[in-house]
């Protein structure tokens, strides 16, 4: 039997807390495998069995997440999917730059609840935009109106632009970044991870 747990598209914090203490509930139905979507509810799953295999999807850093000991010998009884590596964040920097070489300062967008892999990402963000001559910003948010406090900030800056963290809250709320970045933006490159220049 596989039981599933993941999180609704449009889950607020409060529902992916509700899912998350589903995670005792499903252990007791003593499933044969558990696959789990985000890096909250693998650790919700996680901290309830050591025994049941726990097959992840959409979570970012595995390893400082303390799922696996490493890519290649995952150990214990958790193994899966990764959707980031810490290296591309240099990459995607360098991209931004090509879109829009007047970048001065950019923010990384994160929710510390459901990013707690961003520990090990900043020190690669705040040192690939120092190499270009770009000022690195932190930018914790929990909610709608953080994002729009952010985006408002950065769009006043001349020469702001905005990285969103691969986590599920920002997936959950990417609409309403979309709506608030859109309408400032000159250029735009989105995939797992957004990057937008805010200012012409």
């Amino acid at each position: 039997m596989l039981t599933t747990l993941n999180g609704r598209p449009n889950a607020r914090r409060s529902e992916c807390a509700q899912q998350i203490d589903v995670a005792g509930e499903l252990i007791g139905l003593q499933p044969d495998v558990l696959l789990a979507t985000s890096t909250p509810v693998t650790s919700a799953l996680a901290r309830e069995t050591q025994t049941i295999p726990i097959v992840f999807t959409l979570v970012a850093d595995p390893i400082s997440s303390r799922f696996v000991a490493s890519l290649s010998h995952p150990s214990g009884n958790l193994t899966g999917f990764t959707v980031f590596e810490a290296s591309i964040t240099s990459k995607s920097l360098e991209l931004l730059r090509e879109i829009a070489p007047g970048i001065k300062c950019i923010a990384m967008m994160f929710n510390p609840d459901t990013a707690p892999f961003v520990n090990s990402l900043m020190p690669v963000f705040e040192t690939a935009a120092k190499s270009f001559n770009i000022a690195p910003i932190a930018e914790p948010v929990h909610s709608d109106a953080d994002i729009e406090t952010v985006i408002n900030s950065l769009g006043h800056e001349p020469g702001g632009a905005l990285l969103v963290a691969p986590d599920t809250f920002m997936t959950n709320h990417r609409a309403t970044i979309i709506s608030l970045a859109w309408p400032r933006h000159s250029a735009s490159r989105c995939h797992k991870r957004c990057a937008w220049p805010l200012t012409r």
